[in-house]
């Protein structure tokens, strides 16, 4: 099992608009960083547990849990050129952006802030808190994921 952190703008897409989705599933779309795209299509598998993370708000922080329901495949946002996240360099047959499906599981009991984070030892050298990280999608070590949970 690996844990991850997905990051996602509440005001583009929150945990509440996965809440509204069939299934309570959408696919993670539109993600165009390399490291990012690597982890999805060859690291993310199905069962595997993600932090869903509202970035760029008022409180940024971790608002929920999810689930990767469906392992890496082609993203089909870069192949449409009427979607914002289109990539005319992308080929379905050799595609460079890849997704995951993701499942809601459940909400966190109340966000905990990129401020309190930054507060915790334990979390000192979690990727998320590192100076220059801007990667939408982070991995997390089991005992990070364990403390974040006891923060609850």
């Amino acid at each position: 099992m690996n844990y991850w952190l997905m990051k996602s703008e509440p005001e583009t897409f929150g945990i509440d608009d996965l809440l509204t989705r069939p299934g309570k599933m959408e696919p993670w779309d539109g993600v165009r960083n390399y490291q990012a795209r690597n982890m999805m299509r060859d690291e993310m598998k199905k069962g595997d547990l993600a932090f869903f993370y509202h970035s760029n708000c008022e409180t940024p922080g971790i608002v929920g849990i999810m689930t990767i329901h469906r392992e890496g495949y082609p993203d089909p946002t870069a192949f449409d050129p009427d979607d914002s996240h289109y990539d005319p360099k992308s080929d379905p047959d050799n595609p460079r952006w890849f997704l995951v499906d993701v499942k809601f599981k459940r909400k966190l009991k109340r966000i905990i802030s990129l401020t309190e984070l930054r507060q915790e030892k334990p979390l000192q050298n979690m990727k998320l808190l590192q100076k220059g990280n801007r990667l939408s999608i982070i991995p997390v070590s089991k005992e990070e994921w364990d403390h974040i949970l006891s923060m609850e």
